[in-house]
């Protein structure tokens, strides 16, 4: 601003300068006392210069005076509501995002050293009363906490809000539910999240529920990842020879707390517990229609198969299979030795038999089946759902061992883990199973080895595979959106 006000200063100098001159040039050349009004001339244009030198000095290189916009290079951030120094909070708009307010905020530089964001997921439970969920997103911007995404679950208490949070890497958990408690909310649940989670609840519920209708074996894993970390148990519709009572769960399901209980479409019950968090009504009614769905759609499992053939030439394909394959089963238990048998089942020969029905349905688990070219079966794998831990079992026919089947359904097995999200996979066996150790060690995963009632438990953990498959999927989902 300093600038113009100089070139006026100066041109008004120039102005004045200029009508002296014509005025000295009339008197000296009309008038006697000329000499005199020259001098009297050049003072004042000695003393117009030196006015205008001590200006430009004066204002052309005044110091800045600090109200500039800029901000101090070093500052602290603030660390709550009653930190120092304060910065100007954000405001939070409808859709959850939120913006700076201030041009001073606006003109800050990033932190080169700032901790990168981290995502979390929480809940609470507010009052349902107007501004209680703008007094909750005011305390969050209070830590620079922006809001990705927000779901409501109306109880007949107060609100439950579950939050998808992106925070300042500095800033703990504990900082963010100290704040939202004291902006009312109440018994608060927060844990880490990825960029998985990032996908919006209708698009997920609906990748769910395709998922579902083409592999009843999805059922279970459909229902722990719509719900969360929960265990989910299976009962089939009697156990040990005693009919389980109709009346125990009604057909529309059971809500109790931390513990739902579903009708299983075949008769069965379907028990899904989760111990850090209650279900709400909302989470209820969703996995009761993804049961429903199931339901309705009947028995059913992919048609796929693939060909295969062995190092000696034979030709062998392996599918899924399904309580369908239960006479071939049998047959194949037949011809199999009781050595095999007892590997495979650890007690008596006998019973083998009574479990298939069990193994063969999808709503337990996958299972594939290797059949040669006249159709007989001669290997099954299965991948079984045990609570939240995933079992994996092998049975290859005596005649057919040593050929690479066993390795070839364990391959594909994990490969059902890993896509379905399963952290690890593990395999009871005895020590002198010499071709399942093999197998599982060929995985070329880590290994965990325990010795449980003179029995061999071998647990792949699947770690990065799991990631890398989460990615594949997410890309997929977000094209097929």
């Amino acid at each position: 601003m300093h600038h113009w006000r100089r070139d006026l200063v100066e041109l008004a100098a120039l102005f004045t300068a200029v009508a002296v001159a014509d005025v000295v040039a009339d008197l000296v050349g009309h008038g006697p006392d000329g000499p005199m009004l020259l001098a009297m001339s050049a003072l004042a244009l000695i003393a117009t210069a030196g006015f205008h030198t001590w200006w430009s000095r004066r204002h052309g290189h005044a110091p800045p005076t600090g109200d500039t916009g800029a901000r101090p290079a070093a500052q602290s951030r603030r660390t709550g509501p009653t930190g120092s120094p304060e910065s100007k909070p954000k405001s939070t708009s409808a859709s959850g995002s939120t913006s700076e307010s201030g041009s001073e905020e606006s003109s800050a530089t990033p932190d080169p050293v700032a901790e990168a964001p981290t995502l979390w997921r929480m809940r609470t439970t507010v009052q349902d009363a107007p501004g209680s969920l703008a007094a909750l997103c005011t305390a969050l911007a209070g830590y620079q906490v922006d809001i990705l995404s927000l779901q409501t679950h109306p109880l007949a208490e107060g609100t439950v809000d579950e939050f998808l949070l992106r925070a300042p890497g500095d800033v703990a958990a504990s900082e963010i539910t100290r704040a939202v408690s004291s902006a009312g909310g109440s018994g608060t649940w927060i844990e880490r999240a990825d960029a998985h989670d990032l996908v919006d609840a209708p698009t997920r519920v609906l990748g769910l529920a395709t998922r579902t209708a083409l592999d009843a074996a999805e059922l279970p894993l459909a229902l722990r990842q719509l719900l969360g970390r929960c265990t989910i148990r299976s009962l089939p519709a009697t156990t040990a020879g005693t009919a389980r009572e109709p009346e125990s769960v009604p057909v529309e399901g059971a809500l109790e707390d931390t513990v739902m209980r579903l009708r299983a479409p075949e008769g069965g019950v379907i028990t899904v517990e989760r111990a850090y968090l209650p279900f709400t009504p909302t989470e209820f009614a969703r996995a009761r229609a993804l049961v429903e769905l199931d339901a309705r759609l009947g028995p059913r499992i992919p048609r796929s198969q693939d060909v295969l053939t062995l190092p000696e030439g034979n030709a062998i394909t392996v599918r899924r299979a399904d309580t369908g394959d239960l006479d071939a089963a049998r047959e194949m238990h037949e011809r199999c030795s009781a050595r095999t048998l007892g590997m495979r089942y650890h007690g008596p020969v006998g019973d083998a038999d009574r479990y298939l029905n069990h193994l063969l349905s999808p709503r337990f688990g996958r299972t594939l089946a290797v059949q040669t070219a006249s159709g007989r079966i001669v290997g099954l794998g299965h991948l079984l759902w045990d609570g939240d831990e995933t079992e994996v079992a092998l049975l290859v026919e005596d005649d057919w061992q040593r050929r690479g089947i066993g390795s070839e359904l364990l391959g594909r097995l994990v490969g059902m883990a890993v896509e379905a999200g399963c952290e690890s996979v593990y395999a009871v066996t005895q020590a002198s199973n010499t071709g399942m150790v093999a197998a599982m060690r060929g995985l070329d995963l880590p290994l965990d080895y325990q010795i449980e009632e003179g029995t061999l438990v071998v647990t792949a953990r699947l770690g990065a595979a799991v990631g890398e498959a989460k990615d594949v999927a997410d890309v997929t989902e977000f094209r097929q959106a």
